[in-house]
């Protein structure tokens, strides 16, 4: 997979995390099972110890400064030793893009030998201490955290196929299609039974298809992807408002409207607060 493929950036724009547990553990206890399918995703950080993992019966022997994730409905045997205990730290959470469990076709365990072992072993530390005291904050933190892992997890062992088996090739290659054209051609008219039509579908299955996966309707997709194209010309270019309404195919008293409600100021007042130049 190639991981500066637009397609994949656009799927993970919809990705949410929740964490439902998080602890550390150095015992013998709590870790040998001898088979369970878990409805959530596991994340280790192994500290210290020795032991064994079956996903699906493929053994595994995870290390001391290992991350490692056992995905969501996978088959789990785990082991280990009772004279030296695997020492870990780990986060039970859930990850979704639109209604689809983010793993749901993964069938393996994810390893990863981390290069910087002290500073995912203190996110991992963070996630548990913020699990304890439960606010609005401590859970934008762990939101944070995991992410963070995920994304070390991920880019340190190449495991950048794991999106690549979110969605089957032929309806990857599909989607791919729709987005590309969506971003292609923001400047004009797109209507759903446009986009539906490069799919081959009706459009209300289309709509269904699409939120499935991309967590929105098409079309609320559509005016995401404007609005971001209109905060990034408004903060790093010297368009004028109307240029930038037509740019992104709106007529400008609808973009000044839109851009209000979802961005929660003015086109010329985000444009005040983040472009330099007016500031010179």
């Amino acid at each position: 997979m190639d991981a500066s493929n637009p397609f994949y950036s656009s799927l993970l724009d919809g990705l949410t995390v929740s964490v439902t547990h998080a602890q550390q553990r150095s015992t013998y206890a709590g870790w040998n099972r001898s088979e369970e399918k878990p409805a959530f995703n596991r994340l280790y950080f192994i500290a210290g110890g020795e032991g064994k993992v079956l996903i699906n019966d493929v053994p595994y022997y995870p290390r001391a400064n290992q991350v490692m994730l056992m995905p969501a409905f996978t088959r789990q045997i785990t082991e280990t030793s009772v004279h030296n205990p695997y020492d870990r730290y780990f986060i039970h959470f859930d990850a979704r893009i639109g209604e689809w469990p983010l793993f749901h076709a993964a069938n393996r365990l994810f390893i990863t030998e981390v290069s910087d072992p002290a500073a995912v072993r203190s996110l991992f530390a963070d996630t548990i201490t913020q699990f304890n005291r439960p606010s609005v904050y401590s859970v934008l933190r762990m939101k944070a955290s995991v992410l963070s892992i995920l994304a070390c997890c991920f880019e340190e062992e190449g495991h950048t196929d794991f999106i690549h088996e979110f969605v089957l090739p032929a309806e990857h290659s599909n989607l791919a299609g729709v987005l590309q054209y969506i971003n292609s051609h923001l400047h004009e008219q797109l209507e759903v039974e446009q986009l539906a039509e490069i799919m081959h579908l009706h459009p209300n299955y289309f709509i269904a298809y699409f939120k499935k996966y991309m967590g929105v309707t098409p079309m609320r997709y559509v005016l995401e992807k404007r609005m971001e194209e209109a905060r990034r010309l408004l903060s790093f270019s010297d368009k004028s408002i109307s240029d930038i309404a037509e740019h992104t195919g709106m007529e400008l008293a609808y973009f000044s409207r839109k851009f209000k409600q979802l961005a929660g100021v003015s086109p010329k007042a985000y444009r005040a607060a983040t472009n330099e130049s007016v500031h010179s």
